[in-house]
């Protein structure tokens, strides 16, 4: 069964963060999108309110275009952030975090 996540509407908001471009406050709680080291991993792992959900190479089609730059900016990005700004490498969510010098270590 699909997450319930892929069917939803989010309204992305940019961060002004590079790791976590972007976040969407939906029904409440909060998204939060990572952007990975495409291709040597998933290229987005989503985050609810600071709880890891999976990993993503697209997006559906509701979702529309995360990481457009004509996103209005998140006035309060630090505050929305400060669940996850401790998962910057991936896997780090789950206690992996990659240390390949050549993606994720930089």
């Amino acid at each position: 069964m699909a997450p319930p996540e892929l069917q939803a509407e989010p309204r992305w908001q940019r961060t002004g963060n590079d790791r976590f471009p972007v976040a969407a406050d939906v029904d409440g709680t909060w998204w939060v999108l990572r952007l990975n080291c495409f291709p040597d991993h998933a290229m987005w792992t989503l985050f609810v309110d600071g709880v890891p959900r999976f990993d993503i190479d697209g997006t559906p089609p509701t979702w529309g275009r995360p990481h457009d730059r004509s996103a209005p900016s998140l006035a309060n990005a630090d505050e929305v952030l400060a669940p996850v700004e401790s998962f910057v490498a991936y896997g780090s969510e789950v206690g992996k975090p990659c240390d390949d010098p050549f993606c994720c270590a930089k």
